[in-house]
């Protein structure tokens, strides 16, 4: 992006301003009187010299990365150059593929994407601990990016250094498995090792579709692995088989003193624990991840239908109804996935389930679309109910769902792509996100019980007045088998999700926006409206769970109750380890464990009270 342009957006990006560079490095702490500590911007005369960076580059072996903007050619959008970049971003896999590729463009007044100065192309973990060593020696801002996939923009920074873990992309499948140091203390276990710039969709195909058997993973193809199991870690069905950070058994990490560490619960248990959900790249870089297999459901399916309510008193019968059967048939480990109620009174059904067969699940849904047939007068099925199953190892083969499912999958055509390089029609409504507004909420199980029904009811009416809600039944841990909430619990998410039987969603933006960065205004009116009206949505529904909590990697930019909304009564043990592991706080994310001792530009720490 131009400079001029980028100052266009000065609202969005206010991380970048040199302003508060200035300011910050002429403060001091007020304890001691001294400077505060301030990482190093490109302008200053302390940033390494290019000698420094060719040392560097010689020591990784030549893969140090000057990062060229994304859509860098876009001088002019009626550019040849400029039309082909615009094209190819519409492919999550070459997002992912540029250093400066972000598959998130930004957020209204938070951040837009911006590259760092220099990244290391990581393909050993030799390179990640030159990377960290230099960052740390040389007092600059580090970047951690596997997958991209950060809403909170953590993947990238200005003025920064990246440690780019893409090409890191092995995968390796164990029959068994035993952690080291647990020799005797750990059932060996069908297991995959995994580098950490893998996305789930090389690792299912590995895993399901050539190996049969399954993996908890997340339920977007092109999601990093890293990322999403110390997020914690949901995917379509998490309800049969739990957040994929209950399944972490082994861990590459390097430190913050470039020490590379083996960390699992027999040793560095503290440090592993808190990669389970604490948030990536706030404790350190992680380098490979060591998950446990499962068996293989023999089928997977789903479920759709939408219906529109001709009234607001219908609408509120309708989600009433819902409550009520959905507490009865569907908070159990058969089923995942979403239903959404939206602001113009439609009701939209798109669940996934295993363990069932078509002829169990049309007489579950059976009582439920029978009321509906039964009151024609208040409701129009727009999309009837539809079963869509298939075996489970093909759930995630590329060309099983190009034949069986024609416009279901999308094809990466770049030459020389892996044929495995499928990404699924519904993620092009996000690819490319600029965020409007984000609210995520725990909604405990009690909400179900009959004496909390209508009260629920009504609040999720109320929601649907300002903006459209959707329950995420899989980001939820009631009704998951006891193994796997005992799994879960042993994580630093937040221990809301041990009751929770879903993650309310309410979000909004525009996709796509990547045009934003070859110059395209962005509509800031409309987004800030949009922004209000979602928080009056996230509003109405706290009102039957005031102090819920809140998935990390699906939540408010500003949220200024982080802390708890993300890890509830974890966020003390979580600082105690970063503390031990990064006590000068060289890995610093927004909204990341320790993060709050810094500037929100994660330049400058701040002054003790």
């Amino acid at each position: 992006m131009k400079r001029r342009s980028m100052l266009a957006y000065a609202g969005l990006a206010p991380f970048a301003s040199d302003l508060m560079a200035s300011a910050a490095r002429g403060a001091t702490n007020k304890a001691s009187g001294l400077p505060r500590f301030t990482r190093v911007r490109p302008s200053e005369p302390s940033w390494p010299d290019a000698a420094k960076w060719e040392e560097l580059n010689h020591q990784i072996g030549g893969r140090l990365i000057k990062v060229k903007p994304l859509l860098a050619d876009c001088t002019t959008a009626s550019s040849a150059e400029c039309k082909a970049e615009l094209e190819a971003v519409k492919n999550p896999y070459y997002v992912g593929d540029q250093p400066a590729g972000t598959q998130t463009v930004g957020w209204v007044d938070g951040w837009m994407t911006v590259p760092s100065a220099y990244a290391v192309a990581a393909t050993t973990t030799a390179d990640v601990v030159a990377g960290v060593n230099f960052a740390r020696v040389n007092k600059l801002r580090l970047v951690v990016k596997g997958g991209g996939h950060s809403y909170q923009g953590t993947s990238d920074s200005a003025d920064s250094l990246l440690v780019w873990t893409r090409a890191m992309n092995d995968i390796v499948v164990h029959e068994t498995f035993v952690a080291q140091g647990c020799e005797g203390k750990q059932q060996p276990s069908p297991a995959v090792t995994v580098g950490a710039g893998c996305v789930w969709m090389h690792v299912y195909d590995a895993v399901t579709t050539k190996g049969g058997r399954y993996v908890q993973g997340g339920g977007c193809a092109t999601v990093g692995v890293a990322g999403l199991i110390q997020s914690g870690g949901f995917g379509s069905f998490s309800k049969s088989f739990g957040t994929a950070a209950g399944a972490l058994l082994e861990a590459e990490v390097v430190t913050a003193d470039g020490q590379a560490l083996v960390v699992n619960r027999c040793t560095n248990a503290d440090l592993f624990w808190g990669l389970k959900g604490g948030g990536g790249s706030s404790l350190g870089v992680v380098t490979s991840l060591t998950l446990r297999l499962r068996e293989l459901p023999a089928v997977f399916g789903g479920v759709n239908a939408a219906i529109q309510a001709k009234s607001d008193a219908a609408f509120r019968r309708l989600i009433r109804r819902f409550v009520a059967f959905y507490s009865d048939n569907l908070v159990n480990p058969h089923w995942g996935e979403v239903v959404t109620f939206g602001a113009d009174n439609t009701f939209v059904l798109s669940m996934v389930f295993q363990g069932m067969d078509d002829e169990q699940v049309a007489k579950v849904w059976q009582p439920f679309f029978d009321w509906i047939d039964a009151s024609s007068q208040d409701f129009i099925v727009t999309s009837p109910f539809a079963i869509n199953s298939g075996p489970g190892r093909e759930w995630w083969n590329g060309e099983f769902i190009k034949k069986n499912r024609p416009g279901r999958a999308i094809s990466d055509e770049r030459p020389g792509a892996p044929e495995q390089n499928i990404w699924f029609a519904e993620q092009n409504t996000e690819l490319g996100a600029f965020f409007h507004g984000f609210q995520s909420i725990w909604l405990p199980a009690f909400l179900l019980q009959e004496d909390h029904q209508s009260r629920f009811a009504n609040a999720l009416f109320a929601a649907t007045r300002h903006w459209a809600v959707a329950l995420h039944s899989n980001k939820g841990l009631a009704g998951t088998n006891a193994a796997d909430v005992t799994a879960a619990k042993d994580t630093a998410m937040n221990p809301a999700v041990l009751s929770a039987f879903a993650l309310a969603i309410i979000a909004g933006g525009v996709p796509g926006a990547y045009t934003a960065l070859a110059g395209q205004p962005l509509d800031l009116a409309v987004a800030h409206k949009n922004a209000a009206t979602i928080s009056l949505s996230g509003d109405a529904l706290r009102k039957v769970v005031p102090n819920a909590g809140s998935y990390v990697s699906e939540s408010n930019f500003f949220d200024k109750n982080w802390q708890h909304s993300f890890w509830g009564q974890n966020y003390p043990r979580l600082v105690a380890v970063k503390k031990k592991y990064d006590p000068e706080g060289l890995f610093f994310v927004h909204h990341g464990v320790g993060s709050e001792e810094w500037s929100a530009d994660g330049f400058t720490r701040l002054a003790a009270d």
